[in-house]
């Protein structure tokens, strides 16, 4: 991580700044992902334990592996579902050390592909497609070499991070296949199981011990105090440099349709592992290829593609594979959260993979109709954890923005239904009755989630009803106390009330005016982001709670630590100030993001924290809800997003290049500050522009100094009020 200097020195933040990904293989927003295991917090991979604040705690003083799992998170931390299933493990020793962790070497990872060698001397390469994996590993000469699927293990080896299948069933079907079902948490994963091991010995095992003769097991009942490991074990000599290839596809809807996944992405070329692995790369170079940046040193751009890399691991899009309902039309899972992804993540899939955009959407309202309610996290679990305590109604802004942007394959009709009937659910019949409801935060998204709801009802024709829910949007400024400009005393999620206060609101002019107008708000903003302030202690390893309430107490900005804050820099803008942006932007790019291990401030939550990144390096920050992009000085010299068959360009002049600060150099690389703007040579006064203005695309071409300017003092973005129209 990089040392941070100047403003982002006073910034304060709470979470360990390890980013929590993980290098394993995965497809574009695809089902399957597949990594080494070591038990390791949050993903299965790496060294740390548990924890949530502070410096992470090593768990192992090495990276080791005890084989190499199935079904990751990416980013995120506390989410009380770890997956890990179906570990696949190369053996040179007896089945009873199956479970022994091997330190890993010589580690590769690029999209699509993860290698490693393990201490016992096998190379073990993985790639996935967007439901299968397969497995590649070369053995050193060996008298008895194995290869063990376990499909007993599911979850971490911390506290309370197991998961165990509450029914299985696998079965050795001969000559190299196989297949299993494990009901992990309701959901049925099965997986149809090829090997490519010539003369090696295939049996099923129990309690590492094998089962001879036998051909299928059945666990009708199972709880941790009486789960035994159980899988398939393929054995035989091996030759030094002699290769075996597992096959695996995935489905949560039976054998059969694995088998089917299993032989549409490998094709009938035996072996499959460079062909699926071909396919990978290429949906990889196509998904980030519509990203383009010119400029910039060797480590910004770095960071940049990795960031890119990192916004499009999730959330997982299974066509077809609901558990929950019959009918065909994709499933999505791991939207973890949308606490986390409504901001930014969705709107640059939105972008650059809009048919996957569409299919997430689509699968919100089909959950919402099966089971009562939009989610506000979902995994691979049915009604599983909605995070209720983070936040009310986020769907509400993505669909829109959908809306606003007329995907052709939404009933939106249907969509506003669903919609509607969502604002009265948990916290939302307390915010109808009564205009406010603690946590407080829950009353801004609330209203906000009424504001977006009342736009696609007015864009359906629907008036009275937009002007009902209107009405009701109106209730942000309950949350607030008009004597001190911020949110009211209550309970908040991961921050406080100052982390919460700077929220882009739909009528951010009256917001202002609450807090006693543009001098005030500037003046509140400005102690928030620590001008003038000295440089902070950081939490150490184990934090005390003194420690932790010292660091809330500052009521400083979380450095992009939290997703509260993500949005604070751009409400200068409504103020009149997007120098202080620039500002404000430029510290976090140049200091809170770097190319080595913990290079990420905080947990990446799902990508949401990547596609931050990615957005401000292209100069530009999507308003969720709202079909609006603010303006700001990019990272790069030119920027491109190709929308569709469009191309949407960010070009400079006068760009002057900011390096990453990780070499530990005490300097403040300078702000840049936009001094003029044009979009498609038109002059363009004001800070902003609609994403319907984005997507159908152009040319913004923004003009660059080393001194603030007064380009978009004066025109501010919108507001519903508009009392700052010019």
């Amino acid at each position: 991580m990089p040392r941070s200097h100047g403003l982002a020195a006073s910034w304060w933040w709470p979470k360990p700044q390890v980013g929590n990904t993980h290098p394993g293989a995965t497809s574009p927003l695809g089902m399957v992902s597949a990594c080494a295991y070591s038990g390791a917090y949050p993903t299965g991979y790496g060294r740390y334990k548990k924890g949530t604040e502070g410096l992470p705690e090593e768990m192992f003083d090495r990276l080791q592996a005890s084989g190499f799992t199935h079904f990751q998170q990416s980013g995120t931390g506390a989410i009380r579902k770890y997956y890990n299933y179906v570990r696949v493990t190369p053996m040179v020793q007896p089945l009873d050390e199956l479970g022994q962790s091997w330190p890993l070497h010589d580690e590769i990872a690029s999209p699509g592909y993860y290698a490693a060698t393990l201490d016992t001397g096998v190379r073990s390469e993985i790639t996935v497609g967007e439901k299968v994996a397969v497995h590649r590993y070369t053995f050193p000469e060996q008298r008895s070499a194995r290869v063990v699927i376990d499909l007993s293990i599911g979850g971490l080896s911390i506290d309370l991070g197991r998961t165990v299948p509450l029914r299985a069933q696998v079965e050795s079907m001969g000559y190299g296949c196989a297949q299993g079902t494990v009901v992990m948490e309701g959901v049925p994963l099965s997986v149809y199981i090829e090997v490519d091991s010539p003369g090696w010995r295939q049996m099923l095992w129990y309690d590492r011990r094998l089962v001879d003769g036998g051909t299928r097991l059945d666990f009708d009942s199972i709880r941790h105090t009486t789960l035994r490991p159980f899988g398939l074990i393929f054995m035989g000599p091996a030759t030094a440099g002699q290769t075996i290839e597992v096959r695996l596809g995935f489905s949560l809807r039976g054998h059969e349709q694995a088998r089917k996944n299993l032989e549409r992405e490998c094709g009938q070329t035996r072996p499959a592992f460079d062909t699926v692995h071909a396919d990978t790369r290429d949906r990889w170079r196509d998904t980030v290829g519509k990203v383009q940046v010119e400029g910039g040193t060797t480590a910004r751009r770095t960071v940049m593609s990795t960031a890119l890399y990192h916004s499009l691991i999730k959330p997982c899009v299974a066509d077809d594979e609901s558990p929950f309902w019959p009918t065909s039309g994709p499933y999505a899972f791991d939207i973890c959260t949308m606490w986390d992804i409504y901001k930014t993540q969705l709107p640059l899939i939105a972008a650059i993979a809009p048919e996957r955009h569409t299919a997430i959407l689509e699968s919100l309202i089909r959950v919402c109709e099966e089971e009562g309610n939009f989610p506000i996290g979902y995994r691979m679990a049915r009604g599983a954890d909605r995070f209720f305590r983070q936040a009310s109604a986020l769907a509400h802004t993505a669909l829109s923005d959908a809306y606003a942007l007329r995907p052709q394959s939404i009933d939106w009709s249907w969509a506003l239904v669903h919609m509607v009937d969502d604002l009265r659910r948990m916290y939302g019949e307390d915010f109808f009755e009564h205009g406010v409801v603690h946590p407080i935060t829950h009353t801004l998204d609330l209203a906000y989630a009424h504001h977006c709801t009342a736009q696609v009802a007015r864009a359906l024709n629907d008036h009275r009803l937009a002007d009902d829910l209107a009405d009701l949007s109106r209730g942000w400024i309950n949350a607030f106390d008009p004597a001190t400009g911020l949110l009211l005393d209550s309970s908040f999620y991961e921050g406080g009330k100052w982390n919460y206060s700077f929220r882009l609101v739909h009528d951010m002019a009256a917001r202002i005016a609450l807090a006693g107008g543009d001098k005030t708000f500037i003046d509140m903003l400005d102690q928030f982001f620590g001008y003038g302030a000295a440089p902070v202690t950081q939490p150490g390893v184990r934090p005390l709670p003194a420690e932790m309430r010292r660091g809330f107490a500052l009521n400083r900005f979380e450095g992009l630590n939290n997703e509260p804050d993500m949005e604070a820099p751009w409400s200068y803008h409504y103020a009149g100030r997007p120098d202080r942006t620039a500002e404000v932007v430029n510290a976090a790019l140049t200091w809170q993001f770097g190319t080595g291990r913990g290079g990420l401030p905080g947990n990446d939550d799902s990508g949401g924290l990547s596609s931050w990144y990615v957005w401000a390096s292209l100069g530009l920050f999507p308003v969720a809800g709202q079909n609006l992009f603010l303006i700001n000085a990019p990272a790069f010299e030119r920027g491109a997003l190709t929308i569709g068959d469009q191309e949407f360009v960010v070009e400079t002049s006068g760009h002057r290049e900011t390096p990453i600060g990780a070499d530990g150099i005490d300097r403040t690389p300078p702000t840049q500050y936009v001094q003029s703007a044009t979009l498609n040579g038109k002059a363009l006064h004001g800070a902003h522009l609609s994403a319907a203005d984005v997507h159908k695309g152009g040319r913004l071409h923004l003009k660059l100094g080393p001194e603030p300017s007064a380009w978009a003092q004066g025109v501010r973005p919108p507001s519903v009020s508009d009392l700052h129209a010019p």
